[in-house]
């Protein structure tokens, strides 16, 4: 376990290096653009993990799971012409009215066979020992040159069962079948070797000797001379890590088992052969293979399609062995080719591959529905590449790792995208406060990639209309209050006013101890007239609003015995420029230009000219915008503090009432 663990380690510091110098060449490349910079991280961890696992063998199960059902997928091939399965079945077992079948049976079965011609027999059935009687027949009917028998290696020397006796070895072969750990058999033993000699198996032997007469013989390859070569096919022998596999035992000489179909070949009973009930050409120059195929015998084994089979899920030996020879006669003529594997380190760039397109698809997909269709169609190209190699190519490639990989990194990056937004949406309420409409704030959200460029607003000039609001007299009132009684009683008349300039869609940029500065039409930038003009509009109404609360809130603190008091507001549109001010740890959502001075300016212009208690002045580019729906009084052009120009002042008297009389309003307030 412990070596298990140094190479699992190893492999793993082995491919961090790797994808961590990937990863140092991409931020080399693109060193402002944070999007590679996640989508890279995301890809080096997941790789990292997938791999590791991968190496460790837990994907495996997945892996075979996939290869099985990719062979049931894809299109059978039809039965093999060139052999004949004569299978022993129950009801020929309960005809003979014994098991295992005596000698003279077989002997019986092999001279009826060998009547009809075959190029070859293969025997199936263990005689190491004598079934009587009839043994002697079986003996001399053995003799024959076409053939082979069996012989057992096991598990274990007591497992051994020897062929029977007087056979040569080159009409020798073991039987032996090697088993994936969930007990199916995906592989083909051809040969094993102790260093003195060398064992065929059963199934080689017989297709060697058919491929004989061909005029194709095994050689060496020449790309390797350790592989065998059959024909123009090349036997690669498995490693343990070879396509989906991370963790079999790879001793002796092994090949994936291309499997043909369900059905190998045709197939036969003992009796129908014994009773002269099969076509001759079903045997003149084939090979027949002579086994038990009845479930009580205990000889049958999983394979990759037993998971589809109602009945008889499993495969008897002796058909598994067709299918071996099968293989080898396909591969040796050119008519199937035996299946292939991808290196290591192609494997490993095709799982790195699929984890960086995840991760870069989920970063760069920001509709959830795009995201949601982009997903499946990346996994559908996934699973539909595989399956088209496999099929079309006899390739398996790895299946599980790069979906895995591609899914994980998918979800670490919109993980990611989901925590950078809650962190996105915190920076724009730290910078607006808690003092914006909930259409602004949804306005301001939907635009934030726009809007958020390393953790600040950038500079936006755009044209809004700006609100300053003052109490008159304030310091005199405050020297009557003590300081705990007038921040109460400021708060309570703020929140008040807050509220005003939240519910008719603007913000409060700043408190500024005795009043505030609203700000209408941002943060979003107001591009048309119309959209102008209804911030203009909101302003006002907005005006209008606080002045009547003023009223409400002097009745109820006269009441209380608090201070009554007056108001200015000045209101003026224009161009301005919005953004953050300050840094990192101190932001503040800024409103700078001129058209901010002189909405200031408005409010605290000609401060005894109050004829109301909340007095409210807009400049000529407000007024422009009213479209009739105020009654407003014209100051004429007034002077301004710090402005060079005059600057045409209007009073808002109140809402244009219709049907309303106007005589005796014309010299205190006209209608625009």
């Amino acid at each position: 376990m412990s070596k298990n663990n140094s190479d699992v380690n190893g492999f793993l510091e082995s491919k961090i290096s790797v994808l961590s110098k990937l990863a140092d060449d991409v931020k080399s490349i693109f060193p402002d653009i944070g999007g590679v910079r996640v989508v890279a991280i995301a890809c080096l961890t997941v790789s990292s993990v997938i791999l590791g696992v991968r190496e460790a063998g837990w994907l495996q199960p997945i892996e075979i799971a996939a290869f099985d059902k990719q062979m049931r997928l894809r299109p059978d091939v039809s039965p093999d012409p060139r052999l004949l399965i004569v299978g022993i079945t129950e009801s020929d077992i309960r005809a003979q009215n014994q098991w295992p079948l005596p000698d003279r049976v077989l002997a019986q079965l092999l001279t009826k066979v060998q009547s009809l011609e075959p190029k070859l027999i293969g025997l199936d059935i263990h005689r190491s020992t004598p079934q009587e009687p009839g043994n002697a027949e079986l003996r001399a009917r053995l003799q024959d040159e076409n053939i082979i028998v069996i012989k057992k290696f096991g598990d274990t020397n007591l497992d051994f069962v020897p062929p029977p006796p007087g056979i040569p070895d080159k009409r020798v072969g073991f039987n032996d079948f090697v088993l994936d750990p969930d007990g199916v058999i995906r592989r083909n033993l051809l040969f094993v070797s102790d260093g003195k000699k060398t064992s065929f198996s059963f199934s080689l032997r017989l297709a060697l000797a058919y491929l004989k007469s061909q005029g194709i013989s095994s050689q060496q390859s020449q790309q390797n001379p350790e592989y065998m070569q059959l024909g123009s096919s090349v036997f690669v022998p498995i490693k343990a890590d070879s396509g989906g596999y991370k963790k079999i035992d790879d001793r002796g000489y092994q090949v994936l088992l291309n499997y043909r179909s369900r059905i190998i070949a045709r197939q036969v009973t003992l009796t129908q052969v014994l009773q002269g009930e099969i076509d001759p050409s079903w045997v003149k120059d084939k090979i027949v293979l002579i086994g038990t195929t009845a479930p009580s015998a205990k000889d049958v084994f999983g394979t990759p399609y037993s998971p589809a089979e109602q009945e008889n899920a499993k495969m008897a030996g002796v058909v598994v062995h067709a299918a071996l020879v099968s293989q080898f006669l396909d591969a040796a003529t050119g008519a199937r080719p035996l299946f292939g594997f991808w290196s290591e380190r192609r494997e490993v760039l095709w799982i790195v591959g699929w984890t960086l397109f995840g991760a870069g698809l989920a970063w760069w997909c920001r509709h959830p529905l795009v995201l949601i269709l982009g997903c499946g169609v990346g996994v559908g190209i996934l699973l539909g590449s595989c399956f088209y190699w496999f099929s079309q190519m006899s390739l398996w490639v790895p299946f599980s790792s790069p979906v895995l990989g591609f899914i994980l990194a998918s979800g670490i990056v919109i993980t990611y995208r989901s925590y950078d937004a809650q962190q996105q949406q915190k920076i724009v309420m730290k910078l607006l406060g808690q003092n914006t409409s909930p259409e602004v704030a949804k306005a301001l959200w939907r635009g934030r990639d726009r809007l958020l460029k390393s953790g600040k607003l950038p500079g936006i000039k755009l044209t809004a209309t700006m609100m300053f609001a003052d109490i008159k007299n304030f310091s005199t009132i405050s020297e009557q209050m003590p300081p705990e009684a007038l921040l109460e009683w400021l708060n309570e008349m703020l929140d008040v006013f807050a509220h005003q300039v939240l519910s008719h869609q603007g913000i409060i940029n700043k408190f500024t101890g005795d009043g505030f500065m609203a700000v209408f039409g941002v943060p979003m930038n107001r591009v048309h007239k119309e959209e102008i003009a209804e911030d203009a509009i909101r302003s006002v109404k907005c005006a209008l609003a606080i002045s009547d609360r003023l009223e409400e809130l002097n009745q109820n603190w006269k009441s209380r015995g608090l201070p009554v008091i007056q108001m200015r507001l000045g209101i003026y549109t224009g161009p301005v420029v919005v953004g953050s001010l300050g840094g990192k740890d101190r932001l503040e959502y800024g409103v700078i230009g001129d058209s901010v001075n002189i909405a200031s300016r408005l409010e605290s212009c000609e401060k005894d000219r109050q004829e109301s208690n909340c007095r409210i002045l807009i400049g000529h580019e407000t007024f422009v915008h009213l479209h009739e729906q105020f009654l407003v009084e014209s100051w004429g052009p007034l002077p301004l503090k710090g402005k060079q120009q005059m600057v045409d002042v209007y009073r808002v008297v109140g809402l244009d009432r219709v049907g309303e009389p106007e005589s005796g309003r014309v010299e205190e307030g006209k209608k625009y």
